[in-house]
């Protein structure tokens, strides 16, 4: 003997009507579960603190790159005169 499945044909309308029962329930409990978010660290300090992390590395980037990979003064990076060097040498006709 073989048990036969009984199954309920369900319109789309009814399934709609479903979806939409389940969507109100849960937009409700979402609403009673909002919190308010308070930052830790607030958007316009972050952006100064990226502003500032780029200025560092780019000082850091100067110092490695003059100092140890090309073989100068690490210190000798920062110096006015070492770049005005650098751009007449570039701006040399």
């Amino acid at each position: 003997m073989v048990a036969k499945e009984t199954t309920k044909a369900v319109s789309r309308e009814e399934i709609k009507k479903a979806k939409k029962k389940q969507e109100e329930k849960s937009s409700k409990t979402e609403v009673q579960k909002l919190k308010l978010r308070i930052r830790l660290i607030p958007i316009w300090l972050r952006v100064i603190l990226v502003i500032l992390f780029m200025a560092v590395s780019l000082i850091v980037g100067l110092i490695i790159g003059y100092g140890v990979i090309g073989n100068g003064n690490p210190q000798d990076a920062l110096n006015k005169s070492t770049w005005q060097h650098i751009i007449d040498l570039v701006e040399k006709e």
